[in-house]
């Protein structure tokens, strides 16, 4: 929790009381459901609240937008962002239903009236949203494909609508067929090492 407040001072006493609250129930859950490697548990809030918060850093969600959380896991990164953005509505899905069963008791225990769950492909979503986000689920162009047609052309953010990945490592082979994106280093806003080759990858519409 030190490192969330240390780079979100702003933060009320409902989303401090909400962000602290985390770490103890996904040792209950991944007890049952291991949806954050056992070795990397007591990292929850470097490695998968802080890791999810950094969009939040470059975007800030308007009142009343919509976010489409595709291949959520255990809620990452749409719960820490629900958390930080109480006014804009988000659905988590996940096609895995012990996975979208955790992100339900987080949901409940947390009281968030601006999530919702579905144990669904992100293919078979039928909405539109202003972004799509994701945390290491698959390559950029299986993403692409997966969310054709669920981003609303109507803009109304500094940023157009789009997707925003999180993701690590060499990106080359996997940006060789995209045409529009924006690569944002994480270490250039969060001073932590681990972030040292963590990016946040945007892609507009067109």
């Amino acid at each position: 929790m030190i490192k969330i407040e240390k780079n979100f001072p702003k933060l009320t006493v409902c989303q401090r009381e909400q962000f602290g609250k985390l770490e103890s129930l996904y040792k209950i859950l991944n007890k049952n459901v291991n949806v954050i490697s056992r070795k990397d548990i007591d990292n929850l809030y470097l490695h998968h609240v802080l890791h999810s918060l950094s969009i939040a850093k470059f975007f800030s969600f308007k009142k009343g937008s919509k976010i489409l959380d595709v291949g959520t896991g255990g809620g990452f990164p749409g719960i820490p962002l629900a958390i930080m953005f109480p006014n804009v509505q988000f659905l988590l899905v996940d096609s895995i239903s012990k996975k979208i069963m955790v992100v339900e008791k987080v949901v409940d225990e947390l009281n968030l009236q601006n999530v919702k769950h579905l144990c669904l492909r992100a293919e078979k979503v039928n909405d539109k949203f202003d972004f799509v986000v994701s945390r290491a689920v698959a390559p950029l162009p299986k993403l692409v494909n997966w969310t054709k047609g669920k981003i609303s052309p109507m803009h109304k953010h500094k940023n157009k609508n789009g997707l925003i990945a999180l993701k690590g490592g060499d990106l080359n082979l996997e940006l060789k067929k995209i045409k529009y994106y924006k690569i944002i280093e994480i270490s250039n806003f969060i001073n932590e090492a681990y972030f040292d080759n963590k990016k946040i990858v945007y892609l507009p519409i067109n």
